[in-house]
């Protein structure tokens, strides 16, 4: 009996919490924790228009925000990383104060702020003076930076990733660009050594390959060039003012990049490698500097791996004529509409052509890829196994001749020079189709 009266008490007293805060608490908002203190109160990121910045290295930098983006204007005048600049000043305006520590400190050496370490300084649109930032040290754990303002005298943490927003050098905040060029509007792109030079021209979207031998060209392979050479960086400057180029390999060049646009021309001209930097220079200013071995590597290409890898350029679905000839026989399709305007293949007798054959095949010869190329033509290819022409787009044709020696499959078009050199297999896949068509 106790035990259930003590049970009931129980109940009792869980329905009326339950039911206070049922009452009492369900509409109120839910609790949110304490915004923290902002470092600039009201400041707005935009509305910055010049910094200043002293590094841990000892080094100056002042930028200036103008009508074309911002602008190194000390120690030397260049252009500025736009993303670098914003991430100082889009921090400035966000920074946060994660705790104080002293209201009026009697040593900021203990915290290395005498003299500061890094001193952040900005001057908004519309005032003279300029506002500065003072960092430290890290704090003993290493999650925060000591910091202050320099009209205040409290000392308060911020987030120490802060670090490597602020404390930057002039050659960290400018615009590390190799060569300047709007990608878009390259028409031609030609790659010179000691050994030989390679010019690619483009033409809408597609390029070819028109020195050494005159090629289609592989879409890919050349955009990843030019993307290479648009993205490259400057690992470092190691000459301002370029007076002694020969000491560099300038004279005797290891590769020279001249890309040609609407704008102009742009020359990029590489020189001596030394421990995993090749020297480099934009020959439109003086400035010589490091660039990564990479990025020559990257660049510097036997001209066949500038080629179209396809053996064919039409695809299956704008195919609409196709003549096989092997050996004394020859086969014709063509694609046709029945009664019904229904898309169909028949051959030179009129006969339809099961669809489904002769798309797999089109589909299979359509793949066939070089994986390399022979100068000359091989002669497997004098006599050919298959000679392939196809009508696509409606106006374009294409004409390929194929052939085995041993285990060695072999193809050339009448507008290239040498062969192509195929896998066996999806070329032994491409005559088994073509034979389910008969």
């Amino acid at each position: 009996m106790r035990g259930l009266t003590s049970t009931i008490i129980g109940a009792v007293v869980l329905a009326g919490l339950l039911g206070y805060i049922y009452f009492y608490e369900w509409d109120r908002p839910a609790a949110t924790p304490d915004e923290k203190e902002k470092a600039f109160s009201a400041l707005q990121a935009d509305n910055i228009e010049e910094l200043q910045i002293k590094a841990a290295s000892g080094e100056t930098s002042r930028l200036r925000k103008g009508a074309g983006g911002w602008e190194i204007v000390e120690p030397v005048k260049a252009e500025a990383d736009a993303t670098e600049a914003s991430s100082v000043t889009s921090n400035l305006g966000s920074l946060e104060i994660q705790r104080v520590v002293e209201e009026n400190p009697g040593d900021l050496a203990q915290y290395g702020l005498n003299p500061p370490r890094v001193d952040v300084a900005f001057r908004v649109k519309g005032q003279k003076d300029f506002r500065h930032l003072l960092v430290g040290e890290k704090t003993p754990t290493g999650g925060d930076l000591y910091a202050k303002l320099q009209d205040d005298k409290k000392v308060f943490l911020i987030s120490s990733f802060l670090d490597t927003t602020f404390n930057r050098t002039p050659f960290d905040l400018r615009d590390k660009s190799i060569v300047e060029f709007d990608r878009e509007k390259v028409e031609s792109l030609e790659l010179a050594t000691p050994k030989e030079t390679v010019v690619l021209t483009r033409s809408g979207t597609d390029w070819k390959v028109t020195r050494p031998f005159s090629a289609r060209g592989d879409y890919g392979t050349i955009e990843g060039v030019i993307t290479r050479l648009s993205s490259g960086q400057m690992q470092r400057i190691v000459d301002a003012e370029g007076k002694d180029p020969k000491a560099f390999g300038f004279d005797k060049p290891s590769l020279t990049a001249t890309i040609r646009s609407s704008g102009g021309p742009k020359t990029l001209v590489f020189g001596l490698t030394e421990s995993g930097a090749v020297y480099a220079r934009d020959t439109s200013r003086p400035l010589i500097f490091a660039v990564e071995e990479g990025l020559v590597t990257d660049v510097r290409k036997d001209p066949s791996e500038f080629r179209r890898k396809d053996v064919f350029d039409f695809r299956s679905f704008n195919a609409t004529r196709v003549e096989v000839s092997r050996g004394p026989e020859t086969l014709t399709v063509e694609k046709t509409k029945d009664k019904d305007g229904k898309e169909i293949w028949r051959n030179v007798g009129g006969q339809t052509v099961d669809t489904a054959k002769v798309e797999d095949f089109l589909t299979k010869l359509s793949n066939l890829r070089a994986q390399s190329f022979e100068s000359t033509t091989p002669a497997a290819l004098k006599f050919p196994e298959v000679i392939v022409t196809v009508r696509f787009d409606q106006d374009k044709t294409e004409t390929v001749n194929l052939g085995r020696s041993g285990e060695d499959v072999f193809a050339s078009r009448g507008d290239e020079p040498g062969a192509a050199k195929l896998e066996a297999t999806p070329y032994a896949d491409a005559v088994k189709a073509l034979d389910g068509m008969r």
